[in-house]
């Protein structure tokens, strides 16, 4: 029997425990930054320590080998999100906060995984990583590469729900499979006035209304269409009265990328089309754009052989899908060889972020699997 049957099989015995660690969780979710008490619940689900603190409220825990160069780390997030639950099952969160995005079922995965591990002989060490405030602005994966604590690893591995695919399905996707996110704010100022006088006035409502228009060029014209971008507007705030124009407006939303060159050329863009178009007007503009996650581009040897492996398993794997959403594990891509894998679970219950989103408990098993795969797909090729 091979590594990734024997591994699996010892998964299946402790998924009762990996269920009802999900709807403990679930019920009691901890926002970004107050995750302490879930890496303690976690890690004693694990039963290997308590690990290593790292990016303040996370655990790296090893559970085997001496040391973690050369180790394959697998990762869960550990936050959930300012949602207020809609569902009606017993176990639905009970304190405004909600895992809303399946982390609860990534951290059961990983504790059947880490479980079964003790009943396996593993071939490089292997070793948890608890990640606090995946879903927070101040990354926590970006705070455990800055801290050195992966340095030397061989693979770092997670594997996410993704409701835009069908149930069941899992994607290995070689290369980049989630965009750059960078958050603009553009503001515009104009004169403002009497709205009975609009010669009088220098209208920063109706130049910003033009910018917004303006600036789906980043997408029609400005990169690649094989490629893409997804440029969107989401807040727009002006004025406080119906007859009385005001001097400025407030856009701000995001911009994603596929590559870092097109990331770039869509800053200066987005700079170059909100000034012009707002000086057209009469107006001045300005930008702001704070700097987030880079692309998450998958290693192309671990998403391969990893496909092939899930598919020895009997599962439906794709290696084409990609989403313009970013994730923080992009960091540790770019610090080792790294891959996320995505598992469908359909849109018939909601989707991401979605105050009723609620994978049925049969995920935890197909995640678990995604990870053993990604195990076993870096450790047949160490680096």
């Amino acid at each position: 029997m091979s590594l990734a049957e024997s591994w699996r099989k010892a998964v299946r015995r402790e998924l009762e425990v990996a269920v009802a660690l999900r709807h403990g969780l679930h019920q009691e979710p901890r926002l970004a930054g107050d995750e302490s008490d879930t890496a303690e619940r976690v890690t004693a689900a694990i039963g290997a320590g308590p690990g290593r603190v790292v990016a303040g409220t996370g655990r790296l825990v090893q559970l085997t080998g001496e040391g973690l160069p050369g180790a394959v780390v697998l990762r869960t997030e550990l936050d959930g999100l300012p949602v207020t639950e809609r569902t009606t099952v017993a176990w639905a969160s009970r304190n405004g906060a909600m895992h809303a995005c399946g982390h609860d079922v990534h951290i059961a995965a990983l504790v059947a995984v880490c479980r079964a591990a003790a009943h396996v002989s593993l071939p490089m060490p292997l070793a948890a990583l608890l990640q606090p405030r995946e879903e927070g602005a101040d990354s926590g994966a970006l705070d455990v590469v800055e801290s050195g604590a992966l340095d030397g690893v061989s693979a770092v591995v997670a594997a996410h729900v993704q409701p835009q695919l069908p149930p069941g399905t899992i994607a290995a996707t070689p290369g980049p499979v989630n965009a750059a996110i960078d958050e603009f704010t553009v503001t515009v100022r104009g004169r403002g006035g009497h709205s009975g006088y609009p010669h009088t006035v220098t209208d920063s409502v109706l130049a910003m209304s033009s910018v917004i228009v303006a600036l789906q060029q980043l997408g029609a014209r400005r990169v690649d269409p094989t490629v893409g971008i997804a440029c969107m507007v989401n807040q727009v705030r002006a004025g406080s009265a119906n007859n009385v124009v005001p001097d400025h407006a407030v856009a701000s939303g995001t911009v994603r990328t596929m590559r870092e060159t097109d990331r770039q050329q869509a800053r200066d863009a987005l700079r170059d089309i909100a000034s012009a178009v707002a000086a057209a007007h009469g107006c001045t503009a300005e930008v702001r754009i704070a700097r987030g996650e880079p692309p998450l581009v998958n290693d192309e040897h671990l998403a391969t052989r990893t496909h092939l492996l899930l598919e020895e398993m009997g599962h439906g794997v794709t290696a084409d899908f990609r989403s313009f959403g970013s994730d923080d594990f992009a960091h540790y891509c770019g610090h080792t060889r790294g891959l996320m894998l995505f598992v469908g679970t359909g849109d018939a219950r909601g989707g991401l972020h979605d105050a009723t989103f609620l994978p049925d408990d049969s995920y935890i098993a197909i995640v678990a699997d995604a990870l053993v795969a990604g195990y076993c797909a870096a450790a047949d090729s160490p680096n």
